[in-house]
């Protein structure tokens, strides 16, 4: 690997409840928009503090499956700006350079491709974008099933002329032999769909560790190594999730081998295997941050 190292921060919903946030189901890492947004400064420092290169809106539950219909469509636009700005803040203040990603979800819900709607999804995004576009260095549309989802957020972002990462959560209980988003749609085509829309990196992310090696081999089969789209990884600490699972129902439990130095091993295969940007999603805090800052290229 000769590409300079970019480390991602880690997850923030458990973060926030960690620290004692305000925290709730249905509104979720929202509620600390409303009710603590110095929670969430508390956070995005915490990851700065530990290496982050990358901070991450705290925009990924600003939707109306957690907020409610009526408080999106009141309060949505209002609340992605506060995220944007305590992103931007701590940025701004951080002695090293760091970048704010945008995080865009997969508004209809996380890992159910058989919910995707992109009428439905389209003026939920466009008020998450116009929002948060003035804050963020570029967009992360995150925690993708499906291609379909990809192509809306790449549509909907170019007019900001920023940057997009996509990044897709994969098929990981073992039920497909290659590499797979959970739309049964392979990596491959992903790759594909991130050359043609002119994304500037190709992520996975929320999904077991051990299916993310095979999806960066799979990326960079099709995309090259001389290719100007990076690759990154940001797993979780959960155990598998089900085809049925409905995001965020509960605080998921975390393997008890995902430690600091746990992930930082796997991490270590995945920058070997020709990831450039490395962080955690779910259940990976500021101490698993930290330990790929120290040891990933050691």
């Amino acid at each position: 690997m000769t590409e300079t190292l970019l480390i991602l921060d880690g997850g923030t919903g458990r973060e926030l409840a960690r620290r004692g946030a305000p925290f709730r189901q249905p509104e979720w890492s929202a509620l600390a928009l409303i009710e603590g947004p110095q929670f969430v400064s508390a956070v995005h420092r915490a990851y700065v503090e530990a290496g982050a290169d990358v901070i991450t809106t705290n925009s990924y539950a600003l939707v109306p499956f957690h907020i409610g219909v009526e408080r999106f469509a009141s309060e949505g636009a209002l609340l992605a700006a506060r995220a944007g700005q305590l992103a931007r803040d701590v940025a701004d203040a951080s002695s090293h350079s760091v970048r704010v990603a945008g995080s865009l979800p997969p508004v209809c819900g996380s890992y159910r491709p058989d919910l995707v709607d992109l009428d439905r999804a389209r003026p939920i995004l466009n008020v998450l974008i116009g929002a948060l576009a003035p804050n963020v260095d570029h967009w992360l549309a995150e925690t993708l099933s499906s291609l379909a989802e990809a192509r809306l957020c790449a549509m909907l972002t170019a007019p900001t002329g920023k940057a997009l990462w996509l990044s897709f959560t994969l098929e990981d209980d073992g039920a497909t032999d290659a590499p797979a988003l959970r739309s049964g749609e392979s990596v491959a085509e992903a790759a594909y769909l991130a050359q043609e829309v002119g994304a500037a990196a190709l992520l996975f992310n929320c999904s077991q560790p051990e299916v993310m090696e095979a999806a960066i081999s799979s990326a960079r089969a099709i995309l090259g190594a001389q290719s100007a789209i990076r690759i990154g990884v940001y797993a979780n600490a959960f155990p598998p999730m089900a085809a049925d699972a409905e995001a965020n129902s509960g605080l998921s439990p975390i393997r008890a081998d995902l430690t600091p130095e746990g992930y930082a091993r796997f991490a270590a295969a995945w920058y070997a295997a020709g990831a450039s940007i490395l962080g955690g999603c779910c259940g990976i805090g500021p101490e698993h941050i930290a330990a790929l800052r120290a040891g990933v290229t050691a």
